[in-house]
């Protein structure tokens, strides 16, 4: 499983950079007015800047919502630096534009898929990655896991290259959950990825271990 970071923050980046297990960024309009990155420019500059951190994709979301506009914004965030993979809604258009790139050679990730049928319509125009939200399904009551369970089990049956990247994933058990599905990727904030370090046990154990070597070398 890959792991990805959910965030513009470039602190945050690079210290899950320093852990050694970071494979790629997720970004969003949000999550670059979180960092308070305004303007066309800035925004491009920032992306560039967490490409020089990253050895791995990074997604970058495109903001228009008709074809023509998301084909222009895409072209020019791919432009940017090699490891760009343009963010692109699932709408008509959106599914249309991800065609357009795939052909291209234009890597996509296919965002805010709720539904194992939207999932499927990107797979066919040729996303790279399709994004399942987890939480914000769970969130109005829906099972987020049972979908990614869907989506993996349907690339599988038909042998889609395109991968399943979970997203809006909010807690470790999130995390090792779509791990056990078999989802290709998951993108989460560092503090989840961090919280697999964490056991009571560990720390108890360690406690001792110090303990008793202080003890006998004393």
């Amino acid at each position: 499983m890959k792991f990805f970071i959910d965030t513009a923050n470039l602190k945050d980046i690079q210290d899950a950079v320093d852990l050694g297990v970071l494979d790629g960024v997720t970004t969003n309009p949000s999550l670059m007015a979180k960092e308070g990155i305004k303007g066309t420019d800035n925004v491009m500059a920032h992306y560039k800047q967490i490409c020089e951190i990253v050895d791995g994709d990074v997604s970058a979301e495109v903001i228009a919502v008709d074809f023509a506009e998301m084909v222009r914004e895409g072209e020019m965030l791919a432009d940017l630096h090699p490891n760009i993979v343009v963010k692109v809604p699932m709408t008509r258009d959106g599914v249309k534009a991800i065609k357009y790139f795939s052909e291209k050679g234009i890597k996509t990730n296919c965002t805010l898929i709720f539904s194992a049928g939207q999932a499927l319509l990107a797979a066919k125009a040729g996303a790279t990655y399709v994004s399942p939200f987890v939480g914000r399904l769970d969130d109005i009551g829906h099972d987020g896991l049972l979908l990614v369970q869907q989506i993996v089990d349907i690339f599988s049956n038909y042998g889609y290259p395109t991968q399943v990247l979970a997203a809006s994933v909010r807690h470790v058990p999130h995390l090792i959950q779509c791990a056990e599905l078999g989802a290709d990727v998951v993108t989460c904030p560092l503090n989840v990825i961090t919280g697999l370090l964490k056991h009571p046990l560990t720390d108890n154990g360690l406690a001792t271990f110090l303990a008793d070597h202080k003890r006998v070398n004393s």
